[in-house]
């Protein structure tokens, strides 16, 4: 691995405040620092955040337009007309739909749900998704995590006396559509207190503000939160402020109580015994509903979410899965052709951004790919196919590079995109990809801080093996769920050794399994560094070596830790 290793000793200042804290609240300096710098900074701010309580949820009639979306959708009901909600094909998008969909079904009928075709429709709201509101009768659309951008669809969609509820989190552009309501906390007249509700969780404040109108106790609302949780974890939102009571809750429920659908997909997953987490939802669960929407339908992922029998759930699940096969396939072969690609662009050392277009790529899994290169080549990437005459694709990025502002900067060229700071899609004419290639590369190379492009792992804090003690531990459990803006703490310890016994292993013995001690105290501590065999052959040699890790559960040894080992250097190379 050839990673850079960046750690900023603490200062003076910094270290005396993290030992008064620690004392306070009684858990180690170390993880005190941890705290400061998530700006915790009281024994009060440490017990919100440790035991986050579902009180700590904001009014949602903070939220511009609250009432009178509230108002609209009481009217609906009191009118008996028909209600459509719908929503994006991803995981945000279906999670928000089945939410909402639930929720209402229970107090009235004449409801339906609509996910537009990834292939035959695109992204967001579609006159073909209208034109079948018309022919259904519906008078009222609540649209999910999209629908911000679409002008000129809701604009149709008046002509034919349907009205919009928008509940989005994108950011909006300069004119918003003339829906009856938009619910949105990044509009740019908002004053909620959060701005980084996932799409799924604007839907269920809207839901929570319609039970606080209508005498609904809260806890009929709380079932729903292990949908929030797998939105939140997904969409790769701020896990911080009312995301972490969200997540925290919804965490809680997917794993004593989860919905019959989520239920069949953990089954699947092989995750029925053990404690679900972020990582779980990201890696495996999340996945799988996206799969979907991806290679066949969305609509069949909102199906399995609200379904109410489990062989039926079950039978859904197992098909769902057969997708994620088939895009983990197509996948890999993209991202093969992908980097043959990117081996030969030619000055691939100075570029700062990489921008592909191949017609024939799957548009259900341009995204992923596009995560893969920004894995590899430490570079915001776009990857294009094409679409009747169209080049659409994904945009990712890089660790706090803003990728929204790079392809908000080249607008002229497009014809339509959306998205937030990490991920975007966007379209253009196929005419335009090359100079929007250029114009993108031009303002990434601008913009981008050279310490982005390269593999650097953050390390939080340097400790001593003895400094892992079981309380230690369990402290440091309290920070879950981890996510962006809370992410899981990387420690450092110098000068370990082999205890003699660390083999390789792994089906193609690419991974080592280690037993280590350090020479500050006889504590033998278990770890696993992934697809790093190649660093054994060191390692045996008895010589001493640094290794940055991640603390987890040993899934083995219940109550005891074991080190997930990100990078292994030797100790001289310091």
């Amino acid at each position: 691995m050839n990673h850079k290793w960046n750690y900023q000793p603490p200062t003076q200042e910094l270290i005396e405040a993290a030992k008064a804290l620690g004392k306070e609240i009684g858990i180690s300096p170390i993880l005190a620092k941890l705290l400061l710098e998530r700006g915790i900074t009281s024994a009060a701010d440490a017990k919100r955040f440790f035991h986050p309580q579902l009180s700590e949820l904001h009014d949602p009639f903070l939220m511009k337009d609250m009432n009178i979306a509230v108002e609209r959708l009481n009217q609906a009901m009191g009118r008996k007309e028909r209600v459509l909600i719908y929503g994006d094909y991803d995981v945000d998008g279906t999670t928000a739909v089945a939410l909402v969909y639930k929720f209402l079904q229970q107090f009235y009928s004449n409801i339906d749900y609509y996910i537009p075709d990834r292939y035959n429709e695109g992204y967001g709201v579609s006159v073909q998704g209208i034109d079948y509101a018309a022919e259904t009768e519906v008078k009222l659309i609540i649209v999910l995590d999209c629908g911000i951008k679409a002008v000129n669809e809701i604009a149709y969609a008046k002509e034919k006396g349907i009205d919009f509820i928008i509940c989005d989190h994108h950011v909006p552009d300069d004119v918003l559509p003339s829906a009856a309501a938009i619910l949105n906390p990044k509009r740019a007249d908002s004053t909620y207190p959060y701005e980084h509700l996932s799409g799924c969780g604007v839907g269920f404040k809207f839901m929570q503000a319609f039970a606080i109108n209508n005498g609904i106790e809260f806890s009929q609302l709380t079932p729903l939160l292990d949908l929030v949780a797998v939105s939140v974890a997904s969409d790769i939102v701020p896990i911080m402020g009312e995301n972490r009571v969200l997540t925290y809750h919804g965490l809680k429920q997917l794993n004593s109580n989860p919905s019959i659908g989520l239920k069949s997909i953990i089954d699947i997953c092989g995750l029925s015994e053990k404690g679900i987490t972020v990582g779980d939802i990201v890696f495996k669960i999340g996945p799988r509903i996206n799969a979907s929407g991806r290679i066949q339908n969305g609509k069949e992922a909102v199906e399995l979410l609200i379904e109410k029998d489990f062989s039926a759930a079950l039978e859904k699940a197992n098909q769902i899965n057969q997708y994620n096969e088939t895009r983990k396939d197509l996948d890999k072969t993209m991202t093969e052709e992908a980097n043959n690609i990117v081996d030969k662009l030619e000055g691939l050392q100075s570029r700062r951004s990489i921008v592909l277009f191949n017609e024939d790529w799957h548009k259900g899994v341009i995204g992923i790919v596009a995560s893969r290169l920004t894995e590899i080549y430490y570079r915001p990437a776009v990857v294009l196919t094409r679409s009747d005459d169209m080049a659409t694709g994904s945009a990712r990025s890089v660790s706090g590079f803003d990728v929204y502002k790079a392809i908000e900067n080249c607008r002229d060229l497009l014809e339509n995109f959306g998205g937030h700071t990490y991920a975007a899609g966007l379209s253009m004419k196929v005419d335009n990809v090359p100079e929007f290639t250029r114009r993108f590369e031009k303002y990434v190379t601008q913009n981008i801080l050279p310490e982005q492009t390269s593999a650097v792992i953050d390390i939080d804090a340097e400790i001593d093996f003895r400094d892992i003690t079981p309380k230690f531990h369990s402290d440091l459990r309290k920070f879950n769920p981890f996510g962006p803006d809370n992410l899981k703490p990387i420690f450092c310890t110098h000068n370990v050794y082999d205890y003699g016994t660390s083999k390789v292993v792994g089906r193609e013995q690419e991974h080592i399994k280690l037993e280590l001690v350090d020479n500050k105290s006889n504590n033998v501590m278990n770890g696993i560094a992934f697809g790093q065999s190649s660093q054994a052959r060191y390692i045996k040699t008895k010589r001493s070596f640094d290794i940055c890790y991640t603390i987890e559960d040993n899934t083995h040894k219940r109550g005891e830790v074991q080190l997930q080992i990100e990078d292994i250097k030797p100790s001289e190379d310091r």
